[in-house]
């Protein structure tokens, strides 16, 4: 009777909606109701505070640099994403971009990472961490004190210079109990995934195969905060020009994840680079992997690189495809489909079929002395199987009723008529597979 939970939770979810957004969304992207507003400053000397499990909105200019102050202890890893979202409708090149610098208070750079808008040449949302490691090789960031978080726009040229939106959300993770080696462990087919190469979905020998099934529908959230949750399994999706969709995935240690997005065939058009992007990001909302699919008119697919299982070790490796997954807990896939699309093709909706593999047992994670701040991103798969809601190999019962009940907690936020109604199909559920097994 597995089928039939998975419809429920599938009904429910389409019901009941995403969480509560803020009143204005940038470019398609939904903003957290619970972000709270901070004004990036053009010196660190005037820099507000993050506090680490809190959600920030902010601006971006089109030129000059904007700057956020850290307080942090001497012993956790500090992470802050930030997520910048260019306005709907306007122009972006392949190079538009942030660059996301954390300093210490003598201006030494801790981290340096970028990211960039892409081929699809498509205003989205576009995210880079910043970190201060400290155990983290060749760094002088170590002490406690003021960290500095400054962002800045790469412009490429010919784009419209305008302000560009950022949510900003920084994280601690505790250290551990007992120190670990510093080396990573060798990534699968031997030499990692290509990380954000914008490849058309060709893999080496270690990556997971595409999970075969039928698609059941499954509507995305328009931010992180919003993603909708999945596990294994083969989801259909609508999606139109401009719109990015956000999915959350729980993956525990020692799992790998894998996934595909196909875009469904049409009338034959004009060619549209980087029609569809696929990317990954972790449990702190830092950049695992991402490919980009061209598109013509016929069915296209592209998958996400060779990805290693989720090991604390991973850390230590050169490529972000692999030091990202460095965490257990909520991954999250982000769709965006290029506005280039409507150009060529018409409004849509389009369909997209999105398959999500989680391969291996979840395992016992490293001891951690502490919690993560905030915690709930870090804990979801921990301790759990294969199994998933959603047609998955492995999955059982058990969990698909823990789902449905997730699910049903949820709704009751939503309306009691709504959720009087769940519990009515479930409980109809429920007898209709006590009555098969008698």
């Amino acid at each position: 009777m597995r089928p039939a939970l998975v419809g429920v939770v599938v009904a429910v979810v389409t019901l009941t909606g995403q969480p509560a957004l803020a009143d204005g969304t940038s470019g398609g992207y939904g903003f957290s109701s619970d972000d709270q507003p901070v004004t990036g400053a053009s010196s660190t000397a005037d820099a507000e505070l993050l506090v680490p499990g809190r959600t920030y909105k902010s601006s971006l200019p089109a030129d000059g640099d904007v700057s956020y102050r850290l307080d942090l202890d001497a012993t956790s890893n500090a992470y802050v994403s930030v997520t910048a979202v260019p306005r709907a409708g306007t122009t972006v090149t392949a190079t538009d971009g942030i660059r996301v610098t954390v300093r210490d208070g003598h201006s030494r750079s801790c981290s340096v990472e970028s990211a960039y808008v892409g081929p699809g040449r498509s205003p989205r949302p576009v995210v880079a961490w910043g970190s201060r490691e400290t155990a983290a090789r060749g760094t002088s960031c170590q002490g406690e004190g003021p960290y500095y978080v400054v962002v800045h726009r790469i412009a490429g040229t010919g784009s419209t210079p305008d302000d560009w939106d950022l949510e900003l959300a920084p994280f601690l993770e505790p250290r551990l109990e007992k120190a670990v080696g510093t080396t990573a462990p060798e990534s699968p087919g031997g030499s990692g995934s290509s990380g954000s190469s914008g490849n058309s979905g060709s893999s080496d020998s270690g990556s997971l195969d595409p999970l075969a099934g039928p698609a059941v529908p499954r509507s995305g959230g328009s931010g992180f905060g919003a993603a909708a949750a999945v596990e294994q399994g083969v989801w259909s999706v609508d999606i139109s020009p401009g719109q990015t969709l956000f999915y959350a995935v729980p993956v525990g240690w020692g799992q790998r994840i894998g996934a595909t997005a196909e875009l469904g065939s049409t009338r034959r058009g004009g060619y549209v680079g980087g029609a569809l992007n696929l990317a990954l990001y972790n449990p702190a909302r830092g950049p695992v992997d991402d490919v980009n699919l061209g598109y013509s008119g016929s069915q296209k697919s592209a998958s996400l690189g060779s990805l290693p299982p989720v090991d604390y070790a991973n850390r230590y490796a050169s490529l972000d495809s692999v030091s990202g997954t460095r965490f257990a807990g909520t991954y999250y896939l982000a769709l965006h489909l290029a506005e280039g699309m409507g150009e060529e093709y018409g409004s849509g909706p389009y369909a997209v079929t999105l398959r999500v593999r989680v391969d291996g047992t979840a395992e016992a994670g490293p001891g951690y002395d502490g919690r993560f701040v905030p915690p709930g991103p870090f804990e979801a798969g921990a301790g759990r199987g294969r199994g998933a809601a959603g047609g998955g190999e492995g999955g059982d019962g058990a969990a698909g009723n823990d789902a449905v009940m997730t699910v049903v907690a949820a709704a009751g936020l939503g309306g009691g008529t709504l959720l009087l109604a769940v519990l009515g199909v479930w409980t109809a559920v429920a007898r209709r597979r006590a009555g098969s097994a008698g």
